[in-house]
């Protein structure tokens, strides 16, 4: 991909005069897959962009360029549909706009990515994000910030065909600089916890692969995730989701629940604990507690949840031996993508140099890896 500004790639495929919105894609530190379980968690925006060009139509087509994807689409607005495409992402975005009543006549938009794609670092929520700011910016009609996170979640779950829950879109629109958001999924309140700047550093590093099983088993996971839950309501009654339900009721139920059930719902159950007690580790700057958990949550992951593959356990258990790591996990939805570690600030270089040789010994793959603040929201930007 070229290093032409957004201006630049607009100006190559469209005329116009064209406005600028970004969002950043995410890193989660600890709380996976608790979101759909209307649980907690604990992400940051990190300082990768997608960022978008648009200038409005008249004549209701819809004309996009990926500059990551090399490719362009036209699309006639009043006749959007899903197509198993890159667009879907954002055309789906312009479909729910209308739907609700925020009407665009057409649009020429274009698109590129910081944020690697397949990573799990969020690619998906930070496209739908800044083409929903980028919409809006076209419509007599506002938007709060909260309606934006659940517009794009509801893309995803309704035109994309991804079951996902709220974290990724909603850190993507709030997230803000040098801060970590803990977030109740339930109820959309949350606190912004300042990130130790001073003595640590968030270092992610990428395994390079993307096991097909992704998509497919997130959904397989969120259906035995509510499997438990119904059984469990036939005598606890008024629980909705697993965020309602403790470790001590949890293991009462272990011979009424089918094994991998009740292991799928152990990891969200002490995970959802553990994101709580992350918070407090955080506010108290004990980074050792806060990496311990991190470690705890990976091994759940692995164990019960089962979402791990084996280049995601290698880049962890490296990083784990290496001098200064607090803690080491698996970040997002899994079978690959990357992890999350918590490393010293001393210790930070020779981290990034070390994990990049010994993953190489391990696996043959060159990672990439990133040492990201946490970067701010969604936002127009001015060139």
């Amino acid at each position: 991909m070229t290093d032409k500004t957004i201006l630049e790639i607009f100006q190559q495929h469209f005329n116009g005069n064209p406005r600028f919105f970004r969002a950043p894609g995410r890193v989660n530190l600890i709380g996976e897959h608790t979101d759909y379980n209307d649980g907690f968690v604990f992400p940051m925006a990190i300082e990768f962009y997608t960022d978008i060009a648009i200038s409005p139509r008249s004549d209701g087509k819809l004309n996009l360029w990926s500059e990551n994807m090399q490719s362009s689409i036209s699309l006639t607005v009043d006749s959007l549909k899903k197509n198993r495409h890159w667009s879907d992402y954002i055309s789906g975005i312009l479909f729910m706009l209308n739907e609700k009543g925020f009407k665009v006549p057409g649009a020429d938009l274009a698109v590129k990515s910081q944020v690697p794609f397949g990573a799990g670092l969020s690619s998906s929520a930070a496209l739908e994000v800044a083409s929903a700011l980028a919409f809006l910016s076209l419509s007599d009609k506002k938007m709060s910030d909260k309606d934006i996170a659940k517009l794009a979640q509801q893309v995803e779950n309704q035109f994309v065909g991804m079951n996902c829950g709220i974290m990724d879109q909603f850190i993507s629109v709030h997230g803000q600089k040098d801060r970590a958001m803990f977030l109740d999924c339930r109820s959309l309140d949350f606190n912004l916890v300042p990130l130790p700047s001073d003595s640590a550093r968030i270092v992610v590093c990428n395994t390079m692969v993307k096991h097909s099983l992704g998509s497919s088993e997130y959904n397989v996971r969120r259906a035995e995730c509510e499997q438990g839950v119904a059984i469990m309501q036939k005598s606890l009654g008024n629980i909705k989701a697993l965020r309602d339900v403790n470790s001590e009721q949890l293991n009462s139920y272990q011979n009424d629940l089918p094994s991998v059930v009740f292991k799928r719902c152990r990891h969200v159950v002490t995970e959802d604990e553990r994101t709580q007690q992350s918070m407090n580790a955080l506010l108290n700057n004990d980074l050792r507690l806060f990496g311990d958990l991190m470690n705890t949550s990976h091994d759940s992951l692995r164990d019960d949840y089962q979402v791990s593959c084996d280049e995601l356990d290698v880049m962890v258990d490296l990083a784990r031996s290496l001098p200064g790591v607090y803690g080491a996990r698996m970040t997002g939805g899994g079978f690959g993508g990357c992890t999350v570690n918590l490393v010293s600030l001393d210790h930070v270089d020779s981290f990034v140099e070390n994990i990049k040789i010994l993953y190489k010994q391990k696996t043959s793959k060159n990672p990439d890896v990133y040492i990201s603040s946490a970067a701010k929201g969604a936002h127009e930007f001015f060139l």
